[in-house]
């Protein structure tokens, strides 16, 4: 299937999409300011930059968008259009996502990923129950978790 607007047109679209401070992350960064925490945002000097850094906890948190980590969820499908470039981009992404990883543990981080679907849509996840979730693991000594939508 073809795209359905000018490639010039889609091209001005993909280019106004954000990498930090989208609407996902902000809802995040909302509840956990509301519930007492502090954090640093975007830390350059980490792997991968993640989205909020506790130094407390050694715990870093990303929310990931479901398309361009390219998350096995219903939010994700792969683009009709261009599909060689599309597979090889988000392809990259995901690698760079993984080396990012086991970068942060070996400095003894933890990570938490967050996904887009567990914010939005209709398979998101209350906000009374993602706060419970992110706050018992930030407490925890757990080293990975990854909160998605619920499953429908």
């Amino acid at each position: 299937m073809s795209d359905v607007v000018s490639r010039e047109k889609r091209s001005e679209m993909m280019s106004g999409i954000r990498g930090k401070d989208t609407s996902p992350e902000m809802m995040v960064r909302s509840m956990l300011h509301k519930a007492g925490y502090r954090y640093r945002l975007h830390d350059s000097t980490l792997p991968g930059k993640p989205d909020l850094v506790f130094l407390k906890y050694n715990a870093v948190i990303f929310v990931h968008g479901c398309f361009w980590h390219r998350h096995n969820c219903n939010r994700f499908k792969w683009p009709g259009t261009r599909p060689e470039f599309w597979k090889e981009k988000l392809n990259a992404n995901a690698k760079r996502d993984e080396r990012h990883r086991e970068e942060l543990i070996n400095e003894g981080f933890r990570i938490l990923t967050i996904w887009e679907c567990a914010l939005v849509g209709t398979s998101r996840t209350s906000p009374e129950l993602l706060g419970s979730e992110v706050e018992t693991w930030l407490k925890s000594t757990e080293t990975d978790l990854e909160i998605c939508g619920e499953s429908k």
